[in-house]
């Protein structure tokens, strides 16, 4: 009897990772209808526990609202923080303000300035949509989720799995100590070339910001004209 209880069971988790494959995909299928049409878009990581009275939720505010000014979307997470910060100053801009938001058994509720908005229960297609989306990655102070995304962009850009595009980390005094240290234990060891860490861009204002961005688009003009 128990031998075939232990059967039953086998058998049935089976079943349900073969379904999960096909929820997976029904997923994916659901972002690229909902996100396809998006003009180019800019990518704002961070914390989701920053307050509105911090000056970095008005600085990721600001940075929005000129990315809008560009003609361009801005695409977070969805969430509180500066991701909150980024969909309102796309929203009161007039531009166009995405979420992905992740279902997590204890996160927030969708921040209310989001224009377009797509629900995910598996962090790797979420990423995915982040990359296909973007042509810049906005990274503000946060915690494990926002180095994972950081990360993810790097290896992807190290690996030629991507074009090489701007990955630009705000707020010096907060990412120096993680610089420093993949300098000295990283590249001092070999494991990564000085080049591979210039593909991080950091930058203190928004206008630094704005710099590394136009620049980048109007290099992706030129190159468009010579195609």
């Amino acid at each position: 009897m128990f031998r075939n209880l232990d059967q039953y069971q086998v058998d049935n988790t089976i079943n349900q990772e073969s379904w999960r494959v096909f929820r997976m995909l029904g997923e994916l299928v659901d972002g690229f209808d909902t996100l396809k049409g998006l003009p180019p878009c800019v990518s704002i990581f961070g914390s989701a526990r920053s307050k509105e009275t911090e000056p970095l939720y008005q600085a990721a505010r600001t940075i929005a609202k000129q990315i809008t000014e560009l003609g361009c979307g801005v695409i977070t997470g969805g969430g509180p923080g500066y991701m909150e910060a980024g969909n309102r100053g796309a929203k009161e801009a007039g531009g166009v303000s995405v979420g992905l938001h992740i279902e997590l058994p204890h996160e927030q509720e969708p921040n209310p300035y989001l224009s377009l908005r797509c629900n995910f229960r598996y962090f790797f297609l979420r990423k995915l949509m982040f990359v296909k989306y973007a042509f810049a990655y906005v990274v503000m102070p946060g915690g494990f989720g926002t180095l994972d995304e950081l990360f993810e962009a790097a290896v992807l850009v190290q690996t030629h799995k991507i074009s090489k595009f701007p990955i630009i980390l705000y707020d010096s005094t907060y990412w120096k100590g993680m610089i420093d240290w993949i300098r000295a234990q990283m590249v001092s060891r070999g494991y990564l070339s000085e080049s591979e860490v210039d593909m991080l861009t950091v930058c203190d204002t928004p206008e630094e910001v704005m710099k590394v961005i136009k620049d980048y688009r109007a290099l992706e003009k030129s190159y468009r004209q010579f195609q």
